[in-house]
């Protein structure tokens, strides 16, 4: 079910919306130096490098809640470090970030579709500090948001959508990331006799592509990332659709971590407003090669980036491209 909006801050963090395109902007620049030269890690160290860097001019008290891993395995951008031009001083904006430099690095380093930088935002302490596990998730647009639940399985929302779009199962069409993981999944989706559309990476992507009413999903199924959950959930939030998910382990030593970090609520499914709790919090993005955003486009005299904001607040959703003269 769609959270209400009802705004419970003073807008703290959609003032800062701009700051945060240009730090995905200056990262999806960093990172398509080196779409098809094969070396993923380069393209995401200069995406975080400038994704860093433009943060350091930011006017707010600004930490990582989500980012590229523990401070010992991270040299930048690691979960709790500090960000921003304010960090201490009293009265300044305090906000959190969820961040992932350059999603899909492989398909970065391959030229390949659906890479993007991208961020989500809100006040200190409303993000949750998601652990570096996967989790099993569900994402779907307004109309299909009051009829499923991960709970419901497969067949269940399946049935669901057929009844809310008045259609048949085969016009019903689910997009889940490509991995063996998924082998039985695949199997009740296509015994149902919907679409299934895979994707090689960029669960982020998928999630925002079945959440919008005109988007070319209806839901997203499977197992991803958890922190992308987090990011996922904030930009749905603000599109109105439904994002669930429950967190999944691959080792012992990785559920013992988590248990930590959400206060033992190991098989708890969680909501969008549960994973972002303010209302004023924001989602930004940059295409780095061209799929869910156009990548970007470099030619003798000007760079030009294409990006998306969406305000939770006003529910509104921006795409827009910036010009910059190449020096």
């Amino acid at each position: 079910m769609a959270s209400p909006r009802v705004p419970d801050t003073m807008g703290i963090t959609t003032d800062l919306a701009h700051h945060f395109l240009e730090a995905v902007d200056q990262a999806a620049i960093a990172s398509a130096a080196w779409r098809g030269k094969g070396d993923k890690n380069a393209a995401d160290d200069a995406a975080v490098e400038a994704m860093r860097r433009t943060f350091d001019s930011v006017p707010f008290d600004g930490r990582v809640a989500i980012g590229e891993g523990e401070r010992d395995e991270a040299p930048m951008l690691y979960i709790g470090e500090e960000l921003g031009s304010m960090v201490g001083h009293d009265g300044a904006a305090k906000i959190d970030i969820a961040v992932d430099p350059l999603e899909c690095t492989n398909n970065c380093a391959d030229n390949l579709p659906n890479s993007i930088a991208v961020l989500a935002a809100a006040p200190r302490g409303t993000l949750l500090h998601a652990p570096d596990c996967y989790m099993d998730k569900l994402a779907c647009g307004p109309l299909l948001a009051d009829h499923v639940s991960l709970d419901g399985g497969v067949a269940y929302n399946i049935e669901q959508a057929m009844h809310v779009l008045d259609c048949e199962a085969e016009a019903v069409r689910i997009v889940a990331l490509d991995r063996t993981r998924h082998h039985d999944l695949f199997a009740e989706i296509r015994e149902t006799g919907a679409q299934l559309h895979l994707l090689s990476d960029g669960d982020v992507s998928g999630a925002l592509w079945a959440a919008k009413e005109d988007g070319p999903y209806d839901m997203l199924m499977g197992i991803g990332a958890a922190p992308e959950g987090v990011i996922s959930a904030t930009a749905i939030r603000g599109v109105g659709g439904l994002f669930e998910g429950r967190l999944v382990f691959r080792s012992p030593e990785e559920e013992q971590r988590a248990v930590s970090m959400v206060n033992d609520d190991l098989t708890r499914l969680w909501k969008a407003h549960d994973l972002c709790q303010s209302e004023d919090a924001v989602f930004a993005a940059a295409g780095v090669c061209d799929g869910y955003l156009p990548g970007v486009v470099v030619d003798e005299t000007t760079t030009t980036t294409f990006n998306e904001l969406i305000d939770v607040s006003r529910g509104t959703v921006v795409r827009s491209e910036q010009v910059r003269q190449r020096t």
